[in-house]
């Protein structure tokens, strides 16, 4: 699939159907700052080299991940992570999801089907799908009103710590989000390997 995501400031200046350039201008323009302070997240992939290139010549500055275009795109409409948007080609299921979090967010994000290979190709046929060229907004990707979502830090990144070890327990960063309830939270959580099985959730 490829993708567009911003937060909240950025979400009815964008469009999968403008160029790279004008989308950058248009959230230049919703934060009221130049091209060259925006920074935009791609995952690092020998299919996004001609992105890359267009948001340089732009002038945007880049970050390059090696994975997980989800939280990268709920970095986009966090405050504070320095993160403005992300784009590229990345996994439609982790699109669905990506939406599901911009719903809870007051965000946005757009996405078009895009088959990298045969097999991906005859799928999408199989399963009706016929229109290459649509694209699918926010609420179209994560319909209903009743979104719950839940992610836990892996690995460090710009909106979670990973998981870390230490003598006896575990400790995790959490996220959880509900639309019905417009809450966002932010969840530190210890687990104790020895004696007790018991929890300790720090929120």
């Amino acid at each position: 699939m490829d993708k567009i995501v911003v937060g909240p400031t950025a979400a009815d200046y964008v469009s999968l159907g403008k160029s790279v350039q004008e989308n950058l201008n248009q959230i230049a323009e919703a934060f009221k700052r130049d091209v060259d302070e925006l920074t935009v997240i791609v995952l690092d992939r020998e299919r996004h080299h001609d992105l890359i290139a267009q948001i340089r010549e732009a002038g945007a500055r880049i970050k390059l991940i090696t994975d997980g275009d989800l939280s990268a795109g709920i970095a986009a409409a966090v405050r504070g992570t320095g993160i403005h948007a992300a784009m590229g080609i990345g996994g439609a299921p982790e699109g669905v999801l990506t939406a599901a979090a911009m719903r809870c967010l007051n965000g946005r994000m757009q996405g078009r089907l895009k088959p990298l290979e045969k097999w991906q190709e005859e799928r999408l046929k199989s399963m009706g799908f016929t229109d290459g060229s649509k694209i699918y907004d926010t609420a179209e990707l994560a319909s209903g009103n009743d979104i719950i979502f839940c992610a836990t830090g892996i690995t460090d990144g710009d909106l979670l710590r990973g998981v870390r070890f230490f003598g006896g327990g575990i400790r995790t960063s959490s996220l959880f989000m509900s639309l019905k309830t417009n809450t966002i939270r932010f969840v530190d959580t210890i687990y104790r390997e020895e004696g007790s099985k018991l929890a300790v959730s720090f929120v």
